[in-house]
């Protein structure tokens, strides 16, 4: 009985100590001091990598976008994108509800209807930002994106080289690492 009741506790210790495992893995790093008024302002997406079966089929059709980041009512950010879709420019907002530490944010798929978190992971405010998005699309389904923010729409190839080693690490493979193209299109600022 005491035999079976030690390898009882063993595996029990062996689980928690592989979920402490894994969330430690899913853990990302945060711009340091990130300071959210330095961080507001317009940002061209330039870069983009992501897990999504939507991404990988639509990745060749997509194009540079510009988002206005601006303060919420709420303490949060309004992150405003607008882009071309079916030769049309659209805009979406979305609420980003600040979470206890600063750079990380969350906020609830219009489209899922679940909960994704994103982390400020690196920025210099003037020049670019990386961000890391994370949250399930549907039981069992997880949805992870890597972005490159770009004040111009240009970057130095030393911040794409930047986006593209973060986004390795996070584990996303070269196919699905892709620069989007500039585009004249629907780069209106609309807050």
């Amino acid at each position: 009985m005491a035999a079976l009741h030690t390898l009882w506790m063993g595996l029990v210790l062996l689980g928690v100590l592989g979920v402490l495992q894994t969330r430690a893995q899913a853990q990302v790093s945060l711009q340091p001091n990130f300071q959210q008024d330095k961080f507001l302002g317009r940002w061209f997406t330039s870069g983009l990598a992501s897990n999504s079966s939507w991404f990988r089929e639509k990745k060749n059709a997509l194009s540079m976008c510009i988002s206005v980041v601006a303060p919420s009512a709420e303490g949060g950010l309004n992150l405003t994108t607008t882009f071309l879709r079916k030769d049309q420019c659209e805009t979406r907002t979305l609420l980003l509800r600040p979470a206890e530490t600063p750079g990380c944010y969350s906020y609830t798929s219009p489209h899922w209807g679940s909960t994704h978190d994103v982390w400020v992971v690196a920025t210099d405010y003037e020049e670019y930002a990386l961000l890391y998005t994370a949250g399930t699309k549907s039981p069992g389904q997880d949805f992870h994106m890597a972005t490159l923010y770009s004040r111009t729409q240009t970057p130095r190839a030393e911040v794409k080289e930047k986006f593209s080693t973060f986004a390795k690490t996070r584990g996303f493979t070269e196919d699905a690492i892709v620069f989007l193209p500039e585009t004249d299109r629907c780069m209106e600022e609309h807050t």
